[in-house]
C-alpha cells in the first residue's frame, strides 16, 4: 500500500470515528437535560454509562476516556442542579460512573493491545506463507495458472498443504501435496518437501526419479526430527505432474494423493486414471512408482487439489462434490474457476473448513487450427458430470 493511500485510509477512519462520536455526545446531552427537568424522585444519570460503552464499539481508549469524562462531568452538573452535590444518591452515582468509565477505558486499552498483537501475527503468517509457498506466476510456458490456499486454523494463512511449480527444459513440473496434520505443526515437513522439490526438479531426469528423491528427503527428515511418540504417524501425500510444452501427453505419479480433474469444454469433467503409491514417509515403499499418462489438450483445464477440499462436510455431514460442482465452470479461466470454487466450498462447509485446502488450476492455452478436424484423444478412465444446481446465487 502506498503512503498516500495509507494516509487517506487513516484520514477516512479518523473522520468516520469522529462522525460516530456525535451519537454518545448527543446521548449525554439528552440524558442530562432530561434528568435536570425530571421530578426529584426520578434519576436518569445512571444511563450516562451507555455513552462510553457505546464509544468503545468504534473508537479507541483515548476517545472512550474523553466521553467517559464528559459523562462524569454531566453527572456532576445533574447533581448540582438536581438535588444537591452532597446527597448520598448523587455521590454514589458519580463514583459508580467514574469507576465504570475507567474500567471501560482499561478494557479498550487491552483490546487495542490484542489487536496489535493479532495484526503482527497475521503479518508474520503472511510473510511466512510468501516464503514457504512462493506465489505461482499467472503464466508458465503454455499454461495459465491460478492457485488458492484456505487454512483451517484461525488467524493462520499457512499449514500442511503445499504446492509448487518449476520450469524445466521444455516442460513444467508441478507438485501438490498434503502433510499429515494442519496449521503450524505441519509447516516443517511442508517446507522440507517444497525445498526438496525445487532443488530436485532440475536434477532428476524423470518424474519417477524425482518422486524417489523426495521420498528419501522426507524419510531422512522424519528420522532426525520425528518425535518418538509419533513414529510412523507422520507422512505426506504428493502428486507430481510433468506437462510438456508441445506434447499433450501429460505424465503424473502419485504418492497417496487424489487424482486431478480434467475439465474440458462442454461441461465435461474427467478423472484421469491413477495408480498411487503409498504416501511418503510411512515406510514399506514398494519397488517403484507408477507413471500414469493422459492427454491434456489445448483449451482443457487441470484442477489439482488436496483432500481438505473433497472432505469438507456440510451441515448434513455430506462431502463436497467437487467434480459435480466444477462441471458448471469448465469454460472459465483459472482465476474465475477458483473464485467460484472458493465461494461454493465455503458455502457448503458453513464458512469454515476443518482441514487445510489447496487448489491449483492449470489451463493449456487453446490453439487456432487453420483447417481440418482436430481429434481429441483422452487416455483417461473416470466419470462425466453435467452442471448441477448453482449454490453461489
Amino acid at each position: 500500500m502506498s503512503p498516500r493511500l495509507g494516509l487517506a485510509g487513516l484520514r477516512q477512519q479518523w473522520h468516520s470515528s469522529h462522525a460516530l462520536l456525535l451519537l454518545p455526545i448527543a446521548l449525554i446531552v439528552v440524558i442530562t437535560v432530561a434528568d435536570i427537568h425530571s421530578p426529584a424522585n426520578i434519576h436518569l444519570g445512571p444511563a450516562l454509562v451507555i455513552a462510553p460503552a457505546l464509544t468503545l464499539s468504534f473508537a479507541g481508549p483515548r476517545l472512550t476516556g474523553l466521553v467517559g469524562a464528559l459523562a462524569v462531568a454531566a453527572q456532576f452538573l445533574i447533581a448540582v442542579l438536581h438535588g444537591g452535590l452532597t446527597t448520598t444518591n448523587h455521590v454514589v452515582q458519580l463514583v459508580t460512573l467514574a469507576v465504570l468509565s475507567t474500567l471501560t477505558v482499561i478494557y479498550g486499552a487491552i483490546r487495542e493491545r490484542r489487536r496489535a498483537q493479532l495484526a503482527q501475527v497475521r503479518s508474520v503468517a503472511e510473510a511466512a506463507q510468501h516464503v514457504l509457498l512462493w506465489p505461482l506466476p499467472e503464466q508458465i510456458g503454455p499454461l495459465r495458472v491460478a492457485c488458492l490456499y484456505l487454512a483451517a486454523e484461525d488467524e493462520a494463512q499457512i499449514g500442511g498443504d503445499l504446492y509448487a511449480a518449476t520450469r524445466t527444459d521444455a516442460a513444467v513440473r508441478v507438485l501438490i501435496g498434503d502433510v499429515r496434520g494442519k496449521g503450524l505443526s505441519a509447516i516443517g515437513e511442508a517446507a522440507l518437501l517444497l525445498g526438496a522439490f525445487r532443488e530436485s526438479s532440475h536434477r532428476q531426469a524423470s518424474l519417477l526419479e524425482l518422486a524417489a528423491s523426495l521420498e528419501q528427503s522426507v524419510t531422512r527428515y522424519l528420522a532426525d526430527f520425528e518425535p518418538p511418540e509419533e513414529v510412523g504417524e507422520r507422512f505426506a501425500t504428493a502428486l507430481l505432474m510433468e506437462i510438456s510444452d508441445a506434447d499433450p501427453m501429460t505424465r503424473m505419479t502419485s504418492c497417496g494423493h487424489p487424482p486431478p480433474l480434467l475439465l474440458s469444454p462442454g461441461h465435461v469433467v474427467t478423472a484421469p486414471s491413477l495408480h498411487p503409491a503409498p504416501p511418503m514417509g510411512i515406510g514399506g515403499r514398494p519397488a517403484g512408482y507408477t507413471l500414469d499418462v493422459f492427454s491434456f489438450e489445448p483449451g482443457d483445464t487441470l484442477l489439482l487439489y488436496t483432500d481438505g477440499v473433497i472432505e469438507a462436510r456440510d451441515a448434513h455431514n455430506r462431502f463436497y462434490p467437487l467434480a459435480e460442482r466444477v462441471a458448471q465452470w469448465t469454460q472459465t479461466g483459472p482465476e474465475t474457476l477458483l473464485h467460484h470454487v472458493r465461494r461454493d466450498l465455503l458455502a457448503h462447509a458453513g464458512g469454515r473448513l476443518d482441514d487445510d485446502a489447496a487448489l491449483i488450476a492449470l489451463q493449456r492455452a487453446p490453439v487456432t487450427h487453420r483447417g481440418g478436424l482436430h481429434e481429441r484423444i483422452v487416455h483417461a478412465d473416470g466419470f462425466r458430470h453435467r452442471p448441477g444446481p448453482r449454490t453461489d446465487g
